[in-house]
């Protein structure tokens, strides 16, 4: 959906979105809903609300996949991009983080939810925080079956400690 920055009424802008939202990293399995609220300050724009959605994952310790629901708080100023052009260099600092940038008075809220989104995403994800993975030896999945590896293999590197607990013994 695009919104015309200057077409915001001085009493804000709520809006809610159900949107079939695209991107490459994810696979999203239900469209995205989004509560937002536009507030115009001056040529800014500061988006505040919630979003969320479905996305199919694939585990990092076992590759299967599994479905997650995505949910973000969105806040966000949007400043014009002229501002831009102001300054050559500019060092964004902690409280600019949540800083877009809008050109010819358009906002497109699919770049917004698919932006929030995105970095709501967890970094390793996970179908279960007890998933066992792989064992690294033989490559059996261990959620499904037991390894049939010995375990009292030592690392060689500890081998001189060994040999030093069993001199003092």
């Amino acid at each position: 959906m695009k919104i015309i920055v200057s077409e915001i009424p001085e009493e804000g802008l709520e809006l809610n979105l159900k949107d079939d939202v695209k991107t490459d990293a994810v696979s999203l399995t239900s469209p995205v809903t989004a509560v937002l609220r536009l507030d115009k300050v001056g040529e800014n724009v500061i988006a505040k609300g919630a979003l969320s959605g479905d996305a199919d994952l694939q585990c990092a310790r076992c590759l299967t996949h599994f479905p997650m629901r995505l949910s973000s708080q969105v806040n966000v100023v949007y400043h014009p991009a002229k501002d831009i052009a102001k300054s050559e260099q500019h060092e964004l600092k902690g409280d600019e983080l949540d800083t877009v940038f809008y050109r010819d008075d358009v906002i497109d809220t699919d770049d917004l939810l698919r932006e929030q989104l995105l970095l709501s995403l967890p970094m390793k994800p996970l179908c279960s925080p007890d998933c066992r993975g792989f064992c690294p030896k033989c490559g059996s999945e261990l959620n499904v079956e037991g390894c049939r590896c010995e375990k009292d293999e030592v690392d060689p590197r500890f081998d001189v400690l060994k040999r030093l607990k069993q001199g003092k013994e």
